[in-house]
């Protein structure tokens, strides 16, 4: 295994004094809200315009897409004025207070189902998820930036991030499963909607002012700034190709799962038979995520990151292939099969990168001599939110181009036979490709990232540089860590 895939923790750093208890699970806390906002509007929000507010599906897209893409200008434009926050609080935390004070409302509203049918509702619709998108950006660019600023010792960093991705996969499966059951509880009519939003309104007050009041007492030892602008975010981009490629590959992954996020519900009712088969279905494909977590960092300290990676890219092709299949043929129980199969990829997916992205961070300010984590992370999250949203509204063009028939709640109507495959295709063939394009990207960091590091071809990043997070939260600081 070459060290740039060497997934081995470093000794804390000597004299580091420990994270309170409290700030480490609180920040993880965090997590109960970006997991759930990047999940439940993904999921659902398409087919509530498309088969609750009768709005045609290229319309729909537009309006789940135009707001999410927004966050491409806003979430630079948040970090960099909690750069220059000079409150007393903290730089970050009262940001983490203003979103948690407006996206919960927010949510709520956005489900509300009012009086409103078509090219009206798209627009209310509309509005309200770009609100509520920039809320959920002013508490996410800060939250994601906070750990580096925390603490200096790596292993500390990593137990926050190993909280922080336990409650991300905890949120991912609580939301993907309990919100559309409870949505078509009602009979799939707007009743449940608004209980739906309500609840998940919830969920995300709880995480958000969690996180904001838990890290009340932590230290301010480091200060990480983003660049000015966003032409200077860029061209700092444009200086590291190893981050371009690493992106890149995020990206293409993320359109995958937002393709498919946004058809399973269409795949339950249309393929299926059934709106509320989504919720086994979505637990058939989250399920795995927190149990096999520790399977593909195993797999990523014996093989290397990139490595693990390329497998969890492989199996979600296969998966994801297998799940269009069995729409086609109509088996039901293999679709539940090849969901889980998708799962247990997707457990690697959503963690890999994460390590690969601290290796990258930590060469490139060896290399520069600047903390530039704030700028590549503001990127990483907006590129990973348009991805999201870019994928919803690639579902609708597909469903708009097969003739897909929109629908008031309570009606329901016999879709053409090119709608049926569409949805088949698009839930499944479709992400299955974009997949594979991503294994391309990965190919490309690897070299990249091999070639930037000084010595022998192959190496990379020392393994000082790397960011772990442990097997298991708060194990002792010498203990057997993960990375993360």
């Amino acid at each position: 295994m070459s060290a740039a895939e060497d997934t081995r923790a470093p000794a804390s750093t000597p004299g580091a004094a420990p994270l309170p208890a409290v700030v480490r699970i609180g920040y993880g806390l965090g997590s109960l809200a970006t997991g759930t906002f990047g999940t439940v509007p993904g999921l659902i929000l398409l087919y509530y315009l498309t088969d609750v507010l009768a709005v045609p599906a290229a319309v729909a897209g537009a309006a789940v897409f135009l707001p999410k893409a927004w966050d491409v200008l806003v979430n630079p434009l948040v970090g960099a004025l909690s750069d220059r926050s000079g409150w007393r609080a903290g730089p970050r935390r009262p940001f983490l207070l203003i979103g948690a004070c407006t996206l919960p409302p927010l949510f709520a509203l956005l489900f509300a189902a009012p009086p409103l049918r078509g090219a009206a509702a798209a627009g209310y619709v509309a509005v309200l998820f770009l609100l509520a998108a920039t809320a959920y950006a002013v508490f996410q660019v800060p939250y994601v930036t906070m750990p580096a600023e925390m603490t200096e010792d790596e292993g500390e960093r990593g137990r926050m991030l190993a909280w922080r991705v336990g409650f991300l996969g905890a949120a991912i499966l609580l939301s993907g499963a309990l919100a559309p059951a409870i949505a078509h509880a009602g009979g799939d009519g707007p009743g449940g909607y608004r209980l739906m939003g309500v609840a998940v309104a919830a969920l995300l007050a709880a995480g958000m002012f969690g996180a904001w009041r838990s890290t009340r007492r932590a230290p301010a030892v480091a200060r990480s700034r983003t660049e000015p602008s966003l032409r200077a975010q860029l061209a700092a981009v444009r200086d590291n190709r190893a981050f371009r490629y690493l992106a890149g590959m995020w990206t293409v992954q993320a359109l995958a799962v937002g393709v498919m996020l946004a058809g399973v519900q269409y795949f339950a009712t249309y393929t299926i038979g059934s709106p509320g088969a989504v919720t086994p279905l979505f637990a058939a494909m989250i399920g795995p995520l927190v149990l096999v977590m520790p399977l593909w960092t195993r797999l990523a300290r014996r093989r290397g990151t990139g490595s693990a990676q390329a497998w969890a890219s492989v199996l979600f092709v296969v998966g994801a292939a297998a799940l269009s299949l069995a729409g086609r043929t109509g088996a039901g129980a293999a679709a539940y099969g090849a969901a889980a199969v998708v799962g247990v990829a997707y457990a690697g997916l959503q963690l890999l990168p994460l390590t690969m992205l601290a290796q990258t961070l930590s060469a490139d300010a060896e290399r520069t001599g600047s903390r530039r984590a704030a700028t590549f992370t503001g990127l990483w999250t907006a590129a990973e939110t348009l991805a999201l949203a870019v994928g919803a509204g690639l579902f609708a063009a597909v469903l708009a181009l097969s003739g897909f028939r929109a629908s008031a709640a309570g009606e329901r109507v016999t879709q053409p036979d090119a709608a049926v495959t569409a949805i088949t295709v698009g839930t499944g063939l479709l992400p299955a490709v974009l997949a594979a394009a991503g294994l391309w990207l990965l190919h490309r960091y690897r070299a990249q990232s091999a070639a930037d590091t000084p010595g022998a071809p192959g190496s990379a990043p020392a393994t000082s540089a790397i960011q772990t997070i442990p097997t298991a939260p708060d194990a002792p600081k010498d203990g057997p860590t993960r990375a993360g």
